[in-house]
This record gives structure tokens, C-alpha cells and sequence, in this order.
């Protein structure tokens, strides 16, 4: 599988998995505290050949993508759940531990955000019907949701504005809440 794109990733462990798994160029952001020539570095590459942001589930991960997606607009996400990512001695999470198998198919379900101001489609008022905010289950859901949906764990406002910028259709939500609520009564 070869990819276009660069891809920026947290470490050397990260580009070690990537490159087993594609052939692709990366870019190391070497933690959460991005440096200005590394920002630069990404906005080059993204004019040059695109850019997909893949990093770790979790907070920094998180930190990371947020403040690439600030500086550098356009970026394309792909995302791995923390279950596909958990070190094989249960110590550790992070790109560097998935499988093969899940690093294509996270690169393959990729999402490119949408230009300009989305047309809101799901309102908050919905995230609250479908449980995934303000309810006791909420943060399970979220997280179940951004598997279904291939757009990663959010707390509540992230989620909304995730939805937004990926253009996750009426249909497309309301698919996945059926699948997560069916879910939740065969358990």
C-alpha cells in the first residue's frame, strides 16, 4: 500500500509500525510540544503531497492534532482506537503497538475535513437524544461512536465540532447510534 501523503506520527516507534505496515514518508513530532520548525515542516508537506495526521489515543495524541489542525488546515486524520493500540504486556498505548492490519485499515478509512464553515447538521439537542452527552453512559458511547465512525475518542464538544468538520451525515449518525443501541440491549 503506498501513500501519497506525509504522514506525521509522534515518534521513532511510530514511523518503525507505519513503514511495516505502508509505504509512506513521516513526519516525527517528537511529543506534544511542537516545535515551530516541526509546524512548518507539516504546512510544507501538506502543500507539497498532503498530510495525515496519526497519532497515539490519548491525551497528547489528542494535543498534538488539535494544534496541527490549527496551524495547518486541510490536514487529512486517520485514527486507531485504544484497544488496537495497547502494548502486548498491557504497559504502554500508542501507534507503535498496532497491528499491521489496523494501520492499513485506519489509513484507509481516512477523513479530509471539509473547507470553510460547515452547515451544522447534528445539533447538540441530537447528541443528547443519543445519549453520547449529559447521560451517565456518555463517554462510553463517545468512544464506541468515534470507532463506528472512524473519527477517534472526543469528549462531548469535541464530538460536536468532529461530526461538523468530517461531515458525518444525518444518515451516518444515526446508523451508528442504531449500532451502538443495539449493542448495548444484546450485552
Amino acid at each position: 500500500m503506498d501513500i501519497k501523503e506525509i504522514i506525521v506520527v509522534e515518534g521513532k516507534d511510530d514511523t518503525t509500525a507505519i513503514k511495516r505496515a505502508v509505504n509512506a514518508e513521516t513526519i516525527e513530532t517528537n511529543g506534544s510540544a511542537i516545535s515551530k520548525e516541526t509546524l512548518k515542516r507539516i504546512a510544507h508537506a501538506q502543500e507539497k503531497r498532503g498530510v495525515i495526521v496519526f497519532t497515539d489515543p490519548d491525551y497528547p495524541g489528542r494535543r498534538i492534532r488539535a494544534i496541527i489542525e490549527e496551524h495547518v488546515p486541510g490536514v487529512k486524520h486517520a485514527f486507531l482506537s485504544k484497544e488496537k493500540t495497547i502494548a502486548k504486556n498491557g504497559k504502554g498505548l500508542g501507534i507503535e503497538h498496532a497491528n499491521v492490519e489496523d494501520i492499513r485499515e485506519a489509513l484507509q478509512n481516512i477523513y479530509t475535513p471539509s473547507e470553510g464553515d460547515p452547515s451544522e447538521v447534528i445539533t447538540l439537542e441530537d447528541l443528547m437524544t443519543a445519549r453520547l452527552i449529559g447521560h451517565p453512559q456518555s463517554k462510553m458511547r463517545r468512544y464506541r461512536l468515534g470507532e463506528l465512525l472512524n473519527i477517534g475518542m472526543t469528549n462531548g464538544k469535541q464530538l460536536h465540532k468532529r461530526l461538523l468538520i468530517f461531515q458525518i451525515t444525518v444518515e451516518q449518525f444515526a446508523n451508528a447510534v442504531m449500532q451502538l443501541d443495539q449493542e448495548e440491549s444484546n450485552e
